[in-house]
């Protein structure tokens, strides 16, 4: 086979398998000389290949399934997936390892798709997600009032977790819809509320799609940079409120941006980076044991499970990390190394923002501008408090902020 060709073909199937293929897909399998298959759909493939002389299955680890799998450049290779491949699915992971020119896609209707027909959803309206193999938590960044979500689920136990956390944020009367096995012979269309579903405890099916349209009064956070400081468990170190979201609109993220936060405190910029979308990725540098504690419970509580937390102290713990495309530096900005080290890792185009609340910080952020340019601004805030029987102005620290592009 030519290497100017695809070798590598995808395709996409129904839970009725082989009759959910059309005669281009059949035509493509029945010449295949490798497949690669998951463990649902090892049962379907009796005589759909005749050719082949090898079978891989992703049960054996995806890592050696991948090494396997990439030796094989210039063989006649059909990977089996289920509905769109390119939709979370397997295809969009290959795609980091192999050229686009390589592969052939051919796509059944995703689960997204046949969800959104079934219950008469625009899918363009509709927060389409993923908690197949990933924690249930984040689910969490998208419970906000009126909101309709589609989630591909790793087995029954996923819907009931998504339960849980729509009962714990007081979202328990949102309407719970539960597609099994859409386009087969065992196709079930289950409804309940959150509340119902825990309370009843029903028998489902492993290989399905959750619908949620929440309804409810409970806490629920805009997805806008800039939430509530109560938002996050911390103990004094935090970005406050107005401070972060002018933070967040000097780091300016943009899609699959990654930002390290050197000198995390709770996590607040990360996980606001990560609410942001756009694939935004987000690594929390923090020495303090207990405050990474705060770290992780504050990115699971707000729908970011997917923050990676590094504990040590900046600059030797940013030593062997992948070069980030935006920094932010909360604390430590006179630490020996600790910027040289970032402005040195920080991708070129890349953004640096620093706070500093202190003298000595606001002097060394003063000297960085001198040598690299940038913009230099101080933000006072006051917030409205008692004052015995009225009412006056108290000021929060000023913090000077500096961000620069490399």
């Amino acid at each position: 086979m030519a290497m100017s060709e695809p070798w590598l073909t995808l395709i996409g199937m129904g839970d009725s398998g082989l009759d959910s293929l059309d005669a281009s897909q059949r035509a493509v399998l029945a010449k295949a000389e490798i497949l690669v298959v998951g463990e649902r759909l090892e049962h379907v493939l009796a005589g759909a290949a005749p050719n082949a002389r090898r079978i891989l299955t992703w049960g054996a680890g995806f890592r050696p399934t991948l090494d396997a799998l990439l030796k094989l450049r210039g063989t006649a290779v059909v990977v089996l997936a289920t509905g769109d491949p390119m939709h979370f699915g397997i295809g969009a992971t290959l795609r980091r390892y192999i050229e686009a020119w390589e592969m052939r896609v051919l796509p059944s209707p995703s689960a997204f798709s046949l969800a959104a027909a079934r219950l008469g959803w625009p899918l363009q309206a509709v927060a389409q997600i993923s908690l197949h193999g990933r924690s249930s938590a984040f689910l969490n960044r998208h419970i906000l009032p009126g909101q309709r979500i589609l989630a591909l689920t790793s087995d029954a136990r996923t819907v009931f977790e998504a339960a849980e956390h729509l009962v714990q944020r007081g979202f328990g009367a949102s309407k719970l819809t539960v597609l099994e096995h859409m386009g087969g012979q065992d196709e079930r269309i289950m409804r309940f509320s959150a509340e119902d579903l825990l309370r009843e405890a029903p028998a489902l099916a492993d290989f399905n799609t959750l619908a949620v349209e929440c309804l409810g009064a409970g806490a629920w956070f805009a997805p806008l940079a800039g939430l509530a400081d109560e938002a996050f468990r911390h103990d004094g170190q935090l970005t406050k409120s107005e401070v972060r979201a002018v933070t967040l609109s000097k780091l300016q993220p943009f899609p699959n941006a990654l930002l390290w936060d050197v000198g995390a405190g709770c996590g607040s910029i990360a996980i606001e980076f990560l609410r942001a979308g756009l694939g935004t990725r987000a690594i929390a540098i923090e020495e303090k044991p207990e405050r990474v504690a705060m770290i992780r419970d504050n990115a699971q509580n707000l729908g970011t499970p997917d923050l990676e937390i590094i504990e040590g102290a900046a600059p030797a713990a940013l030593r062997g990390l992948e070069g980030p495309d935006v920094i932010f530096i909360g604390g430590g900005i006179t630490v020996d190394g600790l910027f040289e080290t970032c402005w040195q890792s920080l991708k070129d185009g890349g953004r640096l923002v620093a706070n500093a609340v202190t003298v000595e910080g606001e002097a060394r952020l003063a000297h960085l501008r001198s040598q690299h340019g940038g913009e230099l601004l101080r933000l006072s805030v006051s917030r409205a408090a008692p004052v015995g029987r009225y009412c006056g102005w108290k000021s929060l620290m000023p913090v000077t902020m500096w961000s620069a592009r490399k």
